[in-house]
């Protein structure tokens, strides 16, 4: 694993994006392109980040019919990225037709995109689950589902919360990736985010990639901030 700390580029353009860049200057990063970000920018934010040495999870949660999720996969894959995803509770037909499309899509001589799936939504409260999406389960048991059903898929890890890391680990073992969003440092405001955690916290639960975003992104000094959450994820002192 070349770098387990994902920043969220959540900018609305690709100027937002190169300034908050020059902060790190030739720091190699793995950072995460999300709807908003590509919707606006299309494929030339994703040749920019690539032009500058860093790898890319495409953050665009596809969840339709099997066929078209193969066909915009395999369309994803050509553009060099190094993480796609989609929803879980598309089935799984549409997660390995994902993985077919990737497959296909995948440039000879590059490794395919890692393929993950969403249980639920950081910010799904198991009241929002049970009520709203009338799923009559606790949030841990549905996201224990949605990862073993992946993992049947064939998909490489999901994204879930810090604290179902460790139940995750258990039913789907070690080498399932768990991709884990909704990180803070201990002095920062939750937003909108429901279930949270540090980055010691997710060391500590065996989290495989965090994602942090405002953290480091209103970051008065992004750098700065950016090596203290790889030093608490890798448990390394100053």
């Amino acid at each position: 694993m070349s770098n387990n700390v994902i920043i969220a580029l959540d900018f609305s353009s690709k100027q937002e994006v190169e300034t908050f860049l020059a902060n790190f200057g030739e720091e190699k990063l793995y950072v995460k392109v999300g709807m908003e970000l590509f919707y606006k920018e299309g494929n030339s934010i994703i040749t920019y980040l690539k032009e500058k040495g860093h790898q890319i999870f495409l953050d665009l949660k596809l969840h339709d019919i099997p066929n078209t999720v193969k066909s915009a996969m395999r369309n994803l894959a050509r553009l060099d990225v190094d993480m796609v995803n989609v929803h879980a509770a598309g089935g799984s037909k549409m997660m390995q037709a994902a993985l077919e499309g990737l497959q296909e899509g995948t440039p000879e001589g590059k490794e395919r995109p890692l393929c993950i799936a969403v249980t639920q939504l950081t910010s799904t409260t198991e009241e929002v689950m049970q009520k709203e999406l009338m799923i009559p389960l606790t949030l841990n048991v549905a996201v224990v589902q949605y990862a073993k059903l992946a993992k049947e898929s064939g998909l490489d890890g999901v994204v879930c919360s810090v604290h179902e890391v460790a139940l995750l680990r258990q039913t789907c073992g070690e080498e399932f990736a768990t991709v884990t969003p909704g990180i803070r440092l201990a002095s920062d405001s939750v937003d909108d985010q429901a279930r949270v955690a540090t980055p010691e916290i997710a060391r500590e639960k065996g989290s495989s990639y965090i994602v942090v975003g405002r953290s480091i992104t209103k970051a008065s000094n992004p750098l700065h901030t950016y090596k203290l959450v790889k030093e608490q994820m890798e448990g390394q002192t100053v």
